[in-house]
Formats: structure tokens, sequence, C-alpha cells
């Protein structure tokens, strides 16, 4: 096991697998940035299937137990059930999930299953089609994603995290209607703070709503009691309705950061290694694979890598709220 600077240990990997999407989302893609004429990635270097299972085989032969799949969208890249399959046949890998806005799981979800994936995450703002569009800025309607879900769910994919990012004065009033939408067995509505991933959001303090906020409003109308995390890195602070129907997550990342024991590295579409979700460079691993680095070489810089690792960017914001560059969240997945 890997630890860094603060003995934190390498335990989740999260991989993009392309910086493309069919949204975008004003938090994450906005338009007037990543708009017609933006130059995205080249197949060319893209990692192939086969570099990334590499990859993911030197992680977890470093401790890694759970990968995620993430883009961009990571269901916009061509057969990607076949790298599925050659994931979870690594040894030592428990957990491969996968977070995708839901758009194409209709068509792919009985694929992703078979394929072996173990969870989903689909990421779904609002309930109402208006306050959706304008979040998504393609008009793509809610009724396709509910669809996705109900997809996954008869493939056997149980319970579905269900990720909303809450901003305020834009989609705050849809906290209520997505908590009694998603309340139940199968599914689990997690509520994110509006964070300053990226550098084309535009992010300010104000247009945050405290996860505490979230809880209170939640509790006048559904009573709720917290959970213990069930592991040390756990990103969610988890609560359960005291009737028993469920549970929520509230992931706090702004007004009550949890560096302090994050355990995630994250490989970027291109190949490169970033410690943190707010990193600003990476480090070049796709270039070790194709100058015909061995898997003992590879592991060794990413072993000095995690341990020379002191990010601790949600700390320092809420200490100093000075934004710094960092890399585009389309290029690392959230």
């Amino acid at each position: 096991m890997l630890f860094d600077t603060f003995q934190r240990p390498m335990r989740d990997l999260r991989i993009s697998v392309t910086d493309r999407c069919n949204f975008r989302c004003t938090y994450c893609m906005p338009r007037e940035v990543f708009g017609a004429n933006y130059t995205f990635l080249p197949k060319s270097e893209l990692l192939s299937f086969e570099e990334i299972t590499r990859l993911a085989r030197i992680f977890v032969g470093l401790g890694v137990e759970k990968i995620r799949i993430t883009g961009g969208e990571p269901l916009l890249r061509r057969d990607l059930e076949k790298l599925i399959a050659m994931l979870v046949s690594i040894e030592g890998l428990h957990d491969l999930a996968l977070t995708t806005n839901g758009a194409l799981l209709v068509k792919y979800a009985k694929t992703l299953r078979e394929n072996g994936l173990h969870r989903v995450t689909v990421s779904l703002d609002s309930l109402d089609d208006a306050i959706f569009s304008a979040m998504n800025d393609v008009e793509f309607p809610v009724a396709r994603v509910l669809a996705g879900i109900d997809a996954a769910l008869a493939a056997g994919f149980s319970p579905i995290k269900v990720n909303m990012v809450v901003k305020r004065g834009v989609n705050d009033d849809s906290i209520l209607p997505m908590v009694a939408r998603f309340r139940g067995p199968n599914t689990i509505l997690r509520l994110i703070e509006y964070m300053d991933v990226g550098n084309s959001n535009r992010w300010h303090m104000a247009e945050v709503v405290p996860s505490a906020e979230v809880i209170a409003t939640i509790a006048r109308v559904i009573p709720l009691e917290p959970v213990s995390r069930t592991r040390a890195g756990e990103v969610a602070a988890r609560y359960r309705f005291t009737d028993g129907k469920g549970e929520i997550g509230v992931i706090t990342s702004v007004t009550q950061p949890f560096c302090g024991d994050c355990t995630r590295a994250r490989l970027s579409s291109e190949g490169k290694l970033y410690t943190c979700l707010f990193a600003g460079n990476g480090c070049d691993l796709r270039k070790l694979l194709r100058d015909g680095a061995s898997d003992a070489q590879i592991a060794a810089v990413v072993a000095n890598v995690w341990r020379a690792r002191d990010d601790r960017y949600s700390e320092k914001r809420a200490a100093n709220p000075v934004v710094e560059p960092k890399v585009e969240m389309s290029r690392i997945g959230g």
C-alpha cells in the first residue's frame, strides 16, 4: 500500500476514457468554451483499451481496490463494454463502477452488466425539463435519463446512485422532488455542492448551497439520521430516512472539505496521472507506455508521484478562496 505525505493510501483510481461529452453542462463544459470550434483530443492521443488495462493492473498492484470509469461521457467511447470485460479480469480489483449522464444507458446498460460492470452512477440535476435543459444546455429531456436508470435497474444494477449538483438559484428548488423520486431501496440520491472544477464555469461561492442547508431542507419534510461511514476515504456523508425507506448522501467538498482522507488517483483520457480533482499538472504515463517502459518502471514512477502527493486544494480554498489554474473536469472525470 502506497501512502502520500499526509499518510493517505492510494485505494481508488478514476479513469477517464474520453474528453468528449454529448451534454454541455454549465458547471463542467460550458458551451461558450466547449463550442463547435473546440478541439478535442484525436483518437491517437487517447489511451487504448490495452494501455488502460495495463495501467490499471499496475495501479491494482500498488494497492488500488476500486476503479471508476468516467469521461467526458464514457459511453461515447466505442466498444466500452470490451474495456469493462478486460478490467474485471484484473486480480485484486474488488469494485468496477461507471459514472454517466444516462443519455445512452437504455442502449448499453444490459451489455455493460453482461460484461461485468459492478455499479452505475447517473448524473441528473433536476426532474424539471426546463431546469435540466438549462443546466445540460442541449435540451435533453429528463424522461430519457429516467428511462436509462430504469434500463440499468432492469439489467441488475442496484442500488444506482444518482448525482445532483446543487446550484443556488438554479436548481435548489429541485431538491425535494429529487428526494421523493429517488427515495427507496434501488436508488440513492447524492447531492453535491457546486465546485470550482476546471477553469471555465465561472464558479462563485455565493452559488454554493451548503450541504448542511440541504440536509435541513430535507429533514423538515422527511426526518433523517446520520449513517456511519463504511470505510475511510468515503466521499459522501450518508443519512438514512428514519422511516427506513432508503438513504441519501451529501458531498461537502466546499464547506466541509474531506482532503484529509482522500484516497483517489485520476488517470486522464490522454494518460496523465493527477493526484487531485483540482490539480493543474499531471504525470505523463502515456509517454512511458509508448516509449517501452516496463511495468516495474511505470510502477516506480506512479509510486514516486503518490509518495510526493501533498494535495489539499479544498482545505486551502476554505481558508483562502483563491482560484488556481486546474485541469478541466472533462479530462479527468468527477
